[in-house]
């Protein structure tokens, strides 16, 4: 099987064909004029598919989120403001609290917490969320209001 008839064959999850194209194409740099021109559509028609595709990704995102929590040991939010070099000790405190030995270090936690916030500021700039699996493993995610 070739990579186009795998690609073909996985389907293009949640979205339309035309939600897909409208994505793809844009993520290739394409104005939103140039792809109505390739699907022979206004432009306003492709600003409402987008729209209506990044709709369904953040949703497809959130239920994605709510699941992996279902799943977790449990989770712990770090608020804004937050010293950097204190969360690694918040984590693995939080870690022993339910039971669970982490798969990660210092260091680890805080290279991969560096790459969420993509900054080098000395407190987080944002509320972040840790959540702590049973298998040991953990994610950081931005919380939302």
């Amino acid at each position: 099987m070739s990579r186009e008839e795998a690609w073909s064959w996985m389907g293009r999850g949640l979205f339309t064909e035309r939600q897909y194209l409208v994505l793809k194409y844009r993520a290739q740099g394409l104005t939103q004029e140039e792809v109505a021109g390739i699907l022979g559509v206004a432009r306003s028609t492709v600003a409402a598919i987008e729209r209506a595709a990044l709709r369904k990704l953040r949703l497809a995102q959130e239920t994605v989120s709510i699941y992996k929590m279902m799943h977790a040991a449990g989770y712990i939010d770090i608020p804004a403001g937050t010293h950097m070099v204190d969360i690694p000790g918040i984590i693995i405190r939080k870690a022993d609290e339910l039971g669970v030995k982490l798969k990660g270090d210092f260091n680890l936690v805080y290279g991969q917490l560096r790459l969420l916030i993509g900054s080098r500021a000395t407190r987080l700039p944002r509320t972040v969320r840790a959540v702590i699996y049973r298998d040991g493993s953990y994610e950081f995610l931005e919380v939302h209001d």
